[in-house]
């Protein structure tokens, strides 16, 4: 029998764990049909199928395209509340390199960042919550589409998310292999950085490339504005704050053209920030940088600024709930509660934009065995070993943010 080797405190660890394999069947089948966002048509029909098993109270459909919401209501309602927790369910465009058994059967498709596990432990926390009820209140359980850029946690709430279940508190958590199993980070504040997106237009002039006197080169302007642009954030952003410019894609002329001055190149990169005033920093000096650069070799050059997700910021009073949960079933020793926030992405900074909640890490990486190679990589996998520990934290938020006014069954 399966069995985790992590070692938890409570009963709803001590609970979850006995369905530790059913829990781990189903991530390894999430994981062998991995589906882009918008597009979990299968995820969401095994999700409805488990939810179903599980005998939670309600089951929603088709928020945001593909989005699922569970309703469990507790043993009692007088409390009138009612918390949110989130998973995601979409896979990344990328090749799998692995050669386990669950590997992904979709070629260039693949769970790359571990929304398998995720999935699977919010329906590990609806089935102990549907069993139990211990709590005074309603659970909101969101297995939410789209995460990886396509927003799906903003097209849920557009579709009337929390209109429709009003949550006074949102919760979600990631895996992270830089981190031990059996340990949780969080801070109360920044987790996650905004991902914006740029686009440089240079406009030159073509020509012979044995003849470059009678051409405006954008090659050799999008050379300098490559140079230019990395000292927007050494010179202009004061050294106390974060910000990261990356011009990560170029395209100009034809390869087989060797000797074709083209008459443009395109830039393609990423900003990320996590305050408002540096992020509309960013955006005017980039304008003036790379406006200024063409301008002064007669050429061309237009940004096109497109911000994708804002910050992920954790709320204070949620952020210390949410450590102390973990705390409770894991030690004080193994919750970092000032946890280094990551200059990477995460949609879920649409529902903290509008609830209260907070967003944590869940250690994976054993020191170079499972769980320990970094999301997005060809070489990835969930570590099936946190299934029950992810579940019961959820489930962990829950019971102890809506308490039943007595302790006895």
């Amino acid at each position: 029998m399966l069995t985790s080797r992590i070692q938890a405190h409570g009963r709803a660890f001590a609970h979850i764990a006995a369905y530790h394999p059913e829990l781990t069947a189903l991530r390894r089948e999430l994981h062998a049909h991995p589906e882009l966002g918008f597009e979990e048509h299968f995820t969401a029909r095994r999700v409805v199928e488990a939810l179903k098993v599980c005998g939670v109270d309600e089951i929603h459909t088709g928020i945001g395209k593909t989005g699922v919401v569970a309703v469990i209501h507790g043993r009692e309602r007088g409390s009138g509340r009612m918390m949110g927790l989130r998973a995601d369910m979409d896979a990344l465009p990328m090749q799998e390199d692995n050669d386990f058994a669950w590997r992904s059967a979709k070629p260039g498709l693949m769970h790359g960042c571990g929304h398998d596990g995720h999935t699977a432990m919010l329906v590990g926390a609806a089935r102990y919550l549907a069993e139990t009820r211990r709590f005074d209140g309603t659970a909101v359980l969101i297995f939410q589409p789209g995460e990886e850029g396509f927003a799906g946690a903003k097209a849920m709430i557009e579709d009337g998310l929390f209109d429709r279940f009003q949550v006074q508190s949102v919760y979600a958590m990631h895996n992270w292999p830089q981190m031990k199993p059996g340990t949780v980070g969080i801070n109360p504040g920044p987790m996650m950085a905004a991902a914006d997106r740029i686009t440089i237009e240079i406009g030159g002039k073509g020509g012979h490339g044995a003849h470059p006197y009678q051409t405006v080169d954008p090659v050799l302007v999008a050379a300098h504005i490559i140079t230019a642009v990395q000292s927007i954030v050494s010179r202009n952003v004061r050294a106390l704050d974060q910000a990261v410019i990356s011009l990560c894609s170029m395209q100009a002329g034809d390869p087989g053209a060797f000797s074709v001055v083209p008459g443009k190149a395109t830039l393609v990169g990423t900003v990320r920030s996590f305050s408002a005033e540096v992020q509309a920093l960013l955006e005017r000096r980039l304008n003036e940088v790379c406006a200024g650069v063409a301008m002064g070799l007669g050429a061309t050059a237009h940004v096109r600024y497109e911000r994708v997700y804002p910050a992920t910021i954790n709320s204070r009073d949620e952020a210390r709930f949410a450590a102390d949960v973990a705390q409770r079933l894991l030690g004080h020793e193994h919750v970092d509660r000032e946890l280094e926030p990551s200059m990477g992405a995460e949609d879920f900074a649409f529902m903290l934009q509008v609830k209260p909640g907070a967003y944590l890490r869940l250690g994976q990486g054993t020191e170079h065995g499972v769980g320990s190679c970094f999301l997005h990589n060809s070489r990835y996998d969930f570590n099936d070993d946190v299934l029950p520990l992810g579940a019961a934290l959820h489930a962990g938020l829950i019971e102890q943010g809506m308490p039943l006014a007595t302790a006895s069954d």
